[in-house]
């Protein structure tokens, strides 16, 4: 026989208004004594709140969507991380969607939003279309995007520094390490993400008075077997790179595998840097040199505007929080005498 909230309040010998509020948004209202009385009552009997009932009630489903580009990988599963952290403290669930494509935006955007399974919003693709950003204008639920792009002004952001993280890196192989034959492996041309990281070597050349060799401009997809693609293709020209910046330590790693395959030694023949110090950039041999991200920050920061905005804790002009990164020295190159 199916327990319902009836039962629970015979055997308590409360009303079901005090039952009803011991599960609900307002179980503060409830006697701490009673409210637990209550509880153990529910779990005698293998009781749980309705979630849907509950939904309807209080106009809130305590849950957040969170489309990424990927779930997988150590930077994303590091980003869920961070939400997920600040959800639980709020008493939120999330559910996560890999975008992959346009079309699984559009889909997961609609399907949250659309049938009203959450109360908010964490977008973090590539890039936004004209569809896309229709849609999110059409539904009235709260969104933060992860994103250091500054067109995206009427939202909430949160992004990483690319430009000065990869400027940084850049200019400490350059100034301190003493090399100017830097190849970048950078990411898909229409990533926002790897467009600021390819401008920010671009402006560390320029500004250090470096020409740019277009050879050693290759563009990629962040993945490991891109990098190994890319560093293939840069280790079979005539003129090669002394040090090759990956624009993410996933397609530095594809480039650790093809020295190793080729007899390339790091750091003494070859130099290679990355991006976003994932764990384990600092386990690999040599230790990679790389830019520091805080990744789960990231989802830290964008839960908690978007918790504030659901809340309306937060009102007024859209927030934009960038977070600065950091250079970790490690030994994957060796600096030029």
């Amino acid at each position: 026989m199916k327990i319902t909230i009836h039962d629970i309040a015979k055997k308590a010998g409360v009303s079901i208004a005090t039952v009803s509020r011991a599960f609900s948004e307002a179980k503060n209202s409830v006697k701490p004594e009673t409210r637990e009385k209550i509880y153990k009552i529910a779990e005698e009997l293998n009781y749980a709140p309705n979630a849907i009932a509950r939904s309807l009630a209080s106009n809130s489903t305590k849950t957040i969507g969170v489309v990424l580009p990927e779930i997988q990988g150590e930077f994303f599963t590091d980003i869920i991380q961070g939400i997920d952290e600040i959800a639980f403290a709020d008493g939120y669930h999330m559910i996560v969607a890999g975008s992959h494509s346009q079309r699984n935006i559009i889909d997961s955007i609609m399907g949250f939003m659309g049938k009203s399974m959450v109360d908010g919003i964490i977008l973090m693709v590539p890039t936004i279309t004209n569809r896309v950003q229709s849609l999110l204008e059409k539904y009235n639920t709260p969104v933060v995007i992860i994103t250091d792009d500054e067109d995206f002004r009427e939202y909430d952001t949160v992004g990483i520094d690319n430009f000065q993280g990869t400027y940084s890196i850049i200019r400490h192989l350059i100034k301190n390490q003493n090399h100017t034959n830097i190849a970048i492996i950078n990411g898909p041309d229409e990533n926002n993400d790897a467009i600021k990281r390819r401008a920010g070597y671009l402006a560390a050349l320029k500004d250090s008075g470096i020409e740019t060799n277009d050879e050693w401009i290759i563009q990629s997809d962040f993945t490991l077997n891109g990098g190994e693609l890319a560093c293939s293709r840069l280790l079979s020209l005539r003129n090669k790179p002394d040090v090759i910046f990956a624009a993410n330590d996933m397609m530095a790693l594809g480039c650790y595998r093809v020295a190793q395959k080729m007899g390339v030694s790091i750091p003494d023949q070859l130099g290679i840097v990355g991006f976003d110090h994932i764990t384990l950039a600092d386990f690999i041999h040599p230790k990679l040199t790389t830019v520091h991200v805080p990744i789960a920050e990231l989802g830290k920061k964008a839960a908690g505007i978007l918790f504030d905005k659901i809340s309306k804790k937060k009102e007024g002009e859209p927030q934009h929080i960038k977070i600065s990164t950091g250079v970790i020295i490690g030994d994957s190159v060796k600096t030029k005498s």
